[in-house]
């Protein structure tokens, strides 16, 4: 296993993101971040107060569950774990920075978008990873990049959060062959 980012290092990370989401959208009050369940979530939560913070202005923050929307469906043996999408406001009009901690394929954010255009019509999509490992299979790529961490086909990010995990680490491990 080898450590890509500590916890400071992710909140490095995570505060130049803000700074950068800010940077190329100057309408903060135009602005909403939805996590794609579960470390998502987490990752939009602070991503939004550090926004906050610097802005002065409120960053709504939704959940959102792609679980219907993934075109691996059929192929997956067992039913998905659906979890719970809350957006308590409307996404019509507005910036919506797509939030995720690892961009792959690009698949989970192409279902998220699919999740999201159900949901609303908004001005703009934009995404935002902790990391961006590469092997991507559909021309999506992030806008916002806490790590770019070139991987093998074999090798695994692991994103731990404290609020689910109780510790925040990014690391890399290969797996079992």
């Amino acid at each position: 296993m080898t450590t890509v980012l500590n916890a400071s290092a992710m909140q490095r990370a995570l505060a130049r993101m803000a700074h950068e989401i800010l940077e190329r959208n100057e309408d903060a009050d135009q602005l909403v971040l939805i996590g794609l369940q579960t470390r998502g979530v987490f990752l939009a939560r602070r991503l939004a107060e550090r926004l906050s913070q610097t802005t002065g202005v409120p960053v709504p923050t939704g959940v959102l569950d792609i679980s219907m929307h993934r075109d691996d469906l059929g192929l997956r043996g067992a039913a998905p774990e659906v979890k719970a999408t809350h957006i308590s406001f409307p996404i019509d009009g507005k910036t919506v920075v797509l939030v995720d901690d690892v961009l792959f394929t690009g698949r989970s954010v192409r279902a998220a978008m699919d999740a999201l255009m159900d949901l609303g019509r908004p001005r703009r999509i934009q995404l935002a990873v902790l990391v961006d490992r590469g092997h991507w299979e559909l021309p999506i790529r992030a806008d916002y990049i806490g790590k770019a961490t070139p991987t093998a086909r074999d090798e695994r990010i692991k994103v731990k959060m404290a609020e689910e995990d109780g510790v925040d680490e990014v690391s890399m491990v290969r797996s079992p062959a």
